[in-house]
């Protein structure tokens, strides 16, 4: 038998390697673990093409949706939202402003964005005033915007 099977990974496997790569593993490891969860598939020519296929469909997505965020971060850039809540003396509120309340503003102004998604400077805002929010977009492409707190008129 073998001493050593050459695989090509379909995922990127912890200590081993990247998708797409080509590695040498114990047949064991292959045929026990690789193999059936469909991490890897034996490295045959028509298997390298095949996945080398698809890292180059899958990079041009990821090229695609980095270029969409870099447009969204750019629109969101001169977003400005104004929330009015209850405070009392010396501007603090009666309650919080959440992410999710956030969330909910951005929707209402035509931006869905998932609620886990924004860098909050606190996990509830407290305080009038007026904050700067982040958003983590695809690709890595940071956004930011304008959140002004204010006073509800009684």
């Amino acid at each position: 038998m073998a001493s050593h099977l050459q695989v090509v990974l379909k995922e990127d496997v912890d200590h081993l390697g990247h998708t797409g790569e080509v590695v040498r593993v114990r047949p064991g490891f292959a045929r026990n673990y690789l193999l059936p969860r469909g991490m890897a598939c034996v490295a045959t020519r028509a298997n390298i093409k095949e996945i080398e296929h698809e890292t180059k469909l899958a990079q041009a997505k990821a090229k695609r949706e980095k270029d969409q965020a870099r447009g969204i971060a750019e629109a969101m850039a001169n977003v400005t939202l104004t929330v009015a809540k209850p405070a009392g003396e010396g501007g603090r509120l009666y309650g919080s402003v959440t992410a999710i309340e956030v969330a909910e503003l951005l929707e209402a102004k035509g931006h869905a964005v998932d609620r886990r998604k924004l860098s909050m400077p606190e996990e509830h805002i407290k305080a009038l005033g007026s904050y700067t929010i982040g958003i983590r977009l695809a690709g890595g492409v940071e956004a930011s915007f304008t959140l002004e707190v204010t006073a509800a008129e009684d």
